[in-house]
């Protein structure tokens, strides 16, 4: 079995939870995609060690790994934060004024879309449609929906978390 205590997969724990996956799924067809799920639910995210990793376990070209990373939304190459906000840009967010929510966001946070705060509380992601299009401008914390969006209530909304 290889080495599980690589610094670069986190701690010890993550690391054989990763080991643990791997073995799991070694082998079989179709196999990366579960093995990345798993991963994610792990680390919150799939950073380059952990891709270098499954690649070399399961002998999958470390390109065809970013690709199905980048390819697929449900996957995330960055940590996300306790407080995970989602903008939606769909059509009918986005004509009415979907921009603006993201750029007070951007602002308040000191960050981009895709990235975290450097205390990890906000992450900020753009999607879409979450399917409330009669709320536009729409976003979410979490599971907390907050529609008919002015940039004014962004700051007293991200003081509630």
């Amino acid at each position: 079995m290889a080495e599980t205590n690589c610094c670069c997969l986190g701690d010890a724990t993550q690391a054989r939870k990763l080991q643990e996956v791997i073995e799991k799924y070694k082998g079989m067809d179709g196999a990366l995609i579960p093995v990345l799920h798993e991963a994610q639910e792990i680390y919150g995210y799939l950073p380059l060690s952990v891709q270098k990793k499954i690649s070399e376990e399961l002998n999958v070209s470390l390109a065809e790994i970013y690709g199905v990373v980048t390819f697929y939304t449900q996957f995330s190459l960055n940590p996300k934060g306790k407080y995970r906000i989602s903008v939606c840009l769909g059509t009918a967010c986005y004509v009415k004024g979907a921009a603006a929510i993201i750029d007070k966001l951007k602002e308040k946070l000191g960050i981009d879309v895709g990235e975290c705060t450097e205390d990890g509380k906000f992450s900020l992601d753009a999607c879409r449609c979450v399917g409330a299009c009669g709320l536009a401008p729409v976003m979410m914390i979490n599971d907390d929906v907050y529609g008919r969006l002015v940039p004014d209530e962004i700051e007293g909304i991200l003081k509630k978390y």
